[in-house]
């Protein structure tokens, strides 16, 4: 349900291991840089929100950098797929329910793998003739991304860490050296090397020892998000014999003398769960337990703090919390509890030298800070009070300094709060834009490096003198062939059912004409409270050339607005996301900034399940929609405990078994209210190891929609060897996202 690579994902999406505390800014030295190394490239990862420019600049003018023609109408000659019907009944609260598809959830069936390469020929055979073609457009992509490019070097101890791409390369180099010019001298990990012939290939944990000597990391093989672990001897670049298999991405953490490594495994449904204790040079059937959470709604993470004082466990579900620590110097110990859970009670916790710091919704809806003595840290006092509307979303403990990211007015922001309590906000630019820290790994520093960027100003990578404010520019990543003049961003805002104003982003170029024809993107996401922020993408560019806009809605669910504008979309107020996105919809059309039916609505994971849903409350109000690993089957997955993610998403959507979330979950539930209904083209992804948004609920939902009287247009792509983030490789992930460029340009022809 939560997108993969971005920080919610499985255990993160309850907050563990989402703070980069979490994270370990040694090993985040190296692999947070990669993000700023070529331009971005997805249409939208769901993060944080997006806010906007002048409204008005895109109507002055009336001419298109491409000529609006008709694109051929793309055609095959490959038989329209059609999976057979088996009878299954599901028993529910709301009376039992005939499922004649639920067959395709059984892998091990070949009629399932048949049926899914059937779907996938179908869909290559269409992609594969028509204009704009999948090559056109990955080009067009490929062209604005320098691919020989580097990161800016970080320090941590006596090294410069540093990571770098090569053209024709699919994945990062990650290398360090004894100063910035030499950052490259020695190679840590090659991800071409290890990725081999293998068609997947993904790191899940880099995590450098205190020594600098050793580091843990991770791979996936095959997207089902189950890693090896091994640990490397970083002096002759050799793994040791240590093989730790069935780990999770939910953190890591070294010993300070680096004799102990703790991990986490999962269970069997892909549910973080149990911390362990690694002696180097052992079997892991020696390992030691530490933690082990037995309520499957709680993720577990671990993690080192950034002053390398202690290890912190995180156990966490949608709605309470709680830590335990350890001291780093002496992991023999049993872990110490910070504050027994409550419910409704969420906290996490950062060591500040001599004290814990602490941020925790304790009577502050958007949350707010405490402290609490090493030696009793369930006597919390107040540092940082709450106030309403500010969501405070993190804390980054530095020997001097606290810094803190929270949103805003829908806007994210960086404050640092000083030991003598002096109070700043990190400088950035003055249009709306997204702003995070980048690599900090060093506990005693003055200088802080931070990363923004907006939809009209690439990744830059800053870097603030804490002492003077002084701001020094590192890196601002290259974008050939994009000259930024020609576009322009703005915001809007539509109006809800009940009233409500939903933020919407709106990104064109200037000289498109606002008069009611042109096309456009209307990406959502609304759920998790993540919020989607104004983040540079190349491959955008493409829509925006051929004379489309790119619109982003921030409905409730999401957390642009505060911990209330989640609230107002989860559980019994879900549809709030929903009709918020269509109103978004409605006002492109209503503004003339949009023509009617020649929206697409487009969403992943969650977003796949507002998309769905969208399209059976108002079809007439999109005229395609492309729907990534939708999760769409939600009464029959939340009904079933044994499928991964199940139990700890019934604090998000509810739990269907029962009622009042079984008829109104039921109400919305993409697959359940297919009808015959004038829906618009659809694109719809998959992936076989999906542990997050099984294969067959989508590959259900096309079944049945394929299955109506008269169906819509439907492509069906299902990933065969990779999981919930779809290919990896940067190169395969452009051509993926080319896909889904190609379909909207197709089916939303601009007029002559």
């Amino acid at each position: 349900m939560v997108p993969k690579g971005h920080p919610c994902e499985a255990a993160r999406s309850t907050r563990v291991v989402q703070r980069r505390t979490f994270l370990g800014d040694v090993g985040d030295a190296v692999f947070q840089l990669d993000k700023n190394v070529g331009a971005v490239i997805d249409a939208e990862t769901v993060t944080r929100a997006q806010v906007l420019v002048d409204p008005y600049v895109h109507a002055r003018k009336t001419t298109c950098a491409i000529a609006l023609l008709p694109y051929p109408d793309a055609v095959t000659d490959a038989v329209t797929p059609r999976a057979a019907r088996r009878s299954h009944v599901w028993q529910r609260v709301t009376g039992d329910v005939d499922d004649p598809w639920a067959w395709l959830q059984n892998r091990d069936d070949p009629e399932t793998i048949a049926y899914l390469e059937s779907e996938n020929a179908f869909a290559d055979s269409w992609f594969g003739t028509g204009t704009p073609s999948i090559d056109d457009v990955f080009g067009e992509i490929k062209s604005r991304v320098v691919e020989t490019d580097m990161s800016v070097p970080v320090r941590h101890g006596d090294w410069w860490y540093v990571s770098q791409t090569h053209e024709g390369l699919a994945y990062p180099i990650h290398c360090r050296g004894r100063s910035a010019t030499t950052a490259t001298e020695a190679v840590l990990l090659d991800e071409n090397l290890e990725a081999g012939d293998n068609e997947y290939f993904s790191v899940g944990i880099f995590e450098i020892d205190r020594s600098y000597s050793f580091a843990a990391w991770s791979r996936d093989l095959d997207g089902s998000e189950q890693y090896e672990m091994l640990i490397r001897n970083l002096s002759d670049g050799v793994d040791l014999d240590d093989r730790l298999t069935g780990t999770s991405y939910a953190g890591a953490a070294f010993s300070s003398d680096t004799a102990y490594l703790f991990y986490v495994l999962n269970d069997e449904a892909m549910r973080p769960y149990r911390v362990m204790r690694h002696r180097i040079g052992t079997p892991q059937s020696a390992d030691i337990e530490v933690f082990s959470e037995s309520d499957e709604r709680f993720y577990v993470g671990v993690g080192l703090t950034r002053s390398g004082n202690f290890i912190i466990i995180e156990t966490a579900s949608r709605t309470s919390s709680e830590c335990l620590v350890i001291d780093a110097a002496n992991p023999l110990e049993q872990p110490r509890l910070l504050r027994s859970r409550t419910a409704d009670l969420e906290y996490s916790v950062d060591d500040w030298g001599d004290r814990f710091v602490i941020l925790t919704n304790l009577d502050a809806i958007d949350f707010r800070i405490m402290t609490a003595p090493h030696d009793n840290p369930g006597d919390w006092s107040e540092l940082e009070a709450h106030e309403a509307g500010r969501r405070i979303t993190d804390v980054d403990a530095f020997e001097g300094f606290l810094a803190i990211t929270e949103w805003k007015d829908a806007q994210p922001r960086i404050r640092l709060l000083h030991r003598d309590g002096r109070r700043s906000v990190v400088p950035v630019i003055d249009e709306p834009h997204d702003v995070d820290l980048d690599s900090n790994p060093e506990w005693s520093t003055t200088m802080l490096r931070f990363a923004y960027q907006s939809m009209l100003t690439p990744p830059t990578v800053a870097e603030l003198d804490v002492t003077n404010g002084d701001v020094n520019v590192l890196k601002r990543v290259e974008t050939p062939n994009i000259n930024l003049a020609d576009y322009v961003s703005f915001r809007e805002w539509a109006v809800a059912d009940d009233g409500t104003r939903i933020p919407l982003d709106v990104m064109v170029r200037r000289d498109t004409p606002a008069d009611g024809t042109a096309p456009g993107v209307l990406y959502a996401y609304g759920s998790y409270e993540l919020s989607i922020p104004p983040r540079f993408s190349v491959s955008r560019f493409s829509m925006l050339d051929r004379g489309w806009l790119w619109a982003i809605a921030h409905p409730r669910g999401g957390g642009e607005l505060g911990r209330r504008w989640y609230l107002e979309g989860r559980l019994l107020d879900k549809r709030n996301t929903f009709t918020d996105t269509i109103a978004c919809a409605r006002h492109l059309e209503d503004r003339a900034l949009a023509g009617r039916r020649r929206v697409a609505v487009y969403g992943g994971s969650a977003g796949g399940l507002l998309v769905g849903a969208c399209l059976n409350l108002s079809p007439e109000s999109f005229g395609a929609a492309v729907a990534a690993v939708p999760f769409v089957d939600v009464v029959s997955t939340m009904s079933d405990p044994s499928l991964p993610l199940t139990v700890t998403e019934w604090e998000e959507w509810g739990d269907p078994r029962v009622e009042p979330w079984a008829s109104y979950m039921l109400s919305y539930s993409p697959y359940d209210n297919v009808a015959q209904r004038d829906y618009p083209p659809l694109y719809v992804t998959a992936g076989l190891n999906d542990p997050r948004v099984g294969y067959h609920e989508p590959a259900k939902w096309v079944a049945k929609l394929r299955a109506l009287d008269s169906p819509p247009t439907i492509f069906f792509r299902c990933e065969m060897g990779a999981g919930h983030g779809g290919p990896s490789g940067r190169y395969e992930h452009w051509r993926d996202e080319a896909h889904n460029l190609v379909f909207m340009l197709r089916m939303l022809t601009p007029p002559r």
